[in-house]
Order: structure tokens, then C-alpha cells, then sequence
């Protein structure tokens, strides 16, 4: 079922569909695609699933991706690598002047197991993938979020005051050890992880940027909130080898920069999925953290 859209994010997307003869589809479409339902609507972006000889995942934006720090192009071409090398659905159209995507859709296998030597193989495939020139600057992202919910949410802000400190040295000693920057997904989370046909694809390629393989292990330790014997499992399967103490640490530091920017992000933007009883255990976790972590 097709739910009801926003009069300018439905306009946006007429004018995508409009264009299905410029989608790069092999063989081209038989006629204009045909709406099926919509698969998810929040804060970032809206996606509708359509039919046309095929399915296909039409997303338009709904924010400014320039305020949000997301580079549309950098996306499409990490989509385009990552479709090569048979790790995402492959992309059929972009236009950034009406913010819109297309991707084929991929039908779900019934199963969908927290399988971590495949999200390490996933890890691994990905960080193989050519470099691009955009690249995440953690403390540049930090600061504009910061910012932000100055800006928006200014009573929030005093809720994460004791963490700017801690956070702010753990990234900086993270910085200091030599890691060489590769193509990271950056938001490898289970959500945006999909078995279709018996393979694990990453989906949603938006914060896609040259990293560090670190940060992004990270991520998905503390977005998947794997215990400490699935996160060793995790770099064990990554590395090949189990990792060393200044690896586990480098994954802890950089841990809480995550867990610190992803409350940011959701003050912010005064996420409505963010109540007082999650809020607080967000904090909680990373108070536990930045209490492993020491000084």
C-alpha cells in the first residue's frame, strides 16, 4: 500500500517516475513504472517501492543533503563500485536537483541471521573498493552537529555537556595511530544489511566516504550492540587473526565517538524515535564505554 506522501516529496517523485526512459535499465522499460508501496518515510528520506518489468526502490530526499554533509554524486559512484563488485543493488538513476535515487529492488530471504564472519566479509569487500576523494572528517562532523542542536535544540544540549571532553580526547588519541583511509559504508548497520538470494548486500550508501576501517568496525559493533565475544568474533573474522590490545582499543575509542555523534544526531534533529527511556540508555552505554576506555 502506498501511503500518503508530502505534497512535494510526491511531486518529486511523479517527475522521477516521469523519467523512466533515462533509467539505466538493460533492457530499457516497456513504460512508465507503476507505484507499489511505500517502504519507509522519517526524518532523511522517503522510499517507495515500484514496478514496471521489474521492482525498483525510488528514494527522495527529505532533507537538505548539503546541511546534512551528504554528497550525493560520492554516493552514486560508491553505489556504482559496490554494485560491481556484487555488494549492493544495482543503481538505475539519480537526478540531485530533485533528489531522488533508483535501485533495484531486492526481495528478502526469509532468513535474516546476524551472521558475523558474512558482515566481515561484507566489511571486507567494501573497504577493497576504489578511493574517492570525499572523506569523513570525524571532528568536522561532530562540530557541525554540535552546532546543530545548539541551533535547534539548545535544551538538549546541556544533556551531552560532560561527554564533549572524553569524546573529543578518544578521537584525537585514535588519530594518532597510522590507518591507512579506505572506501567505508559508514552506517553498516542491521537495517541497512539485506540476505537477498542467499547473499548479505549493504544497502543505503548515503554516508559512504573515505574512513577509517576502525571507525567503521565500530559501528557496527555499537549500532548492532554486539556483546564483547561477538565484537571479538567480529575484528577475529575482519583481521583473520585475533586482534591485538591497541586494536581493541582503537575499536573502544572510536565506539564512543560514534556513540556520542549518533545522540547528537538524534537531538538534533529532535528524532521522535529518541524518548526520554532510550535517551537515557544511549547514555548509559556510552557512559559504560568511556568507563572501559579509561583515561
Amino acid at each position: 500500500m502506498v501511503a500518503a506522501l508530502p505534497g512535494n516529496i510526491r511531486l518529486k517523485l511523479d517527475q522521477t517516475l516521469a523519467q523512466w526512459r533515462q533509467w539505466a535499465c538493460d533492457p530499457p522499460l516497456a513504460g512508465v513504472p507503476k507505484l507499489v508501496a511505500t517502504l519507509g518515510a522519517g526524518l532523511s528520506n522517503f522510499s517507495i517501492l515500484v514496478e514496471a518489468d521489474s521492482r525498483f526502490v525510488v528514494r527522495i530526499d527529505g532533507i537538505d543533503p548539503v546541511v546534512h554533509k551528504l554528497n550525493r554524486h560520492g554516493e552514486w559512484r560508491s553505489l556504482e563500485a559496490a554494485h560491481g563488485a556484487g555488494l549492493a543493488p544495482a543503481p538505475r538513476y539519480f537526478n540531485p536537483a530533485l533528489g531522488s535515487l533508483v535501485c533495484d529492488y531486492l526481495t528478502p530471504d526469509g532468513e535474516q541471521p546476524l551472521n558475523i564472519p558474512d558482515i566481515a566479509q561484507l566489511l571486507r569487500g567494501i573497504h577493497q573498493l576504489p578511493a574517492r576523494h570525499h572523506r569523513l572528517d570525524l571532528a568536522e562532523r561532530l562540530l557541525s552537529y554540535e552546532k546543530r542542536l545548539i541551533h535547534r535544540n539548545p535544551a538538549s544540549r546541556a544533556l551531552l555537556e560532560d561527554y564533549r571532553l572524553p569524546v573529543t580526547e578518544a578521537l584525537s588519541a585514535a588519530g594518532q595511530t597510522r590507518q591507512p583511509q579506505v572506501l567505508c559504508h559508514h552506517d553498516l548497520l542491521r537495517a541497512n544489511r539485506l540476505y537477498s538470494g542467499g547473499r548479505l548486500f549493504a544497502l543505503d550508501w548515503e554516508y559512504s566516504a573515505m574512513g577509517s576501517a576502525w571507525y567503521e568496525l565500530a559501528v557496527v559493533a555499537a549500532g548492532d550492540e554486539l556483546t564483547p565475544a561477538e565484537t571479538d568474533t567480529l575484528l577475529r573474522a575482519y583481521l583473520g587473526s585475533a586482534a591485538s590490545e591497541s586494536q581493541r582499543r582503537l575499536v573502544m575509542q572510536y565506539t564512543c565517538v560514534y556513540r556520542y555523534l549518533e545522540l547528537l544526531w538524534y537531538l538534533a534533529q529532535d528524532h521522535p524515535g529518541l524518548d526520554d527511556r532510550k535517551l537515557e540508555f544511549k547514555r548509559e552505554l556510552l557512559d559504560k564505554n568511556l568507563r572501559e576506555l579509561g583515561p
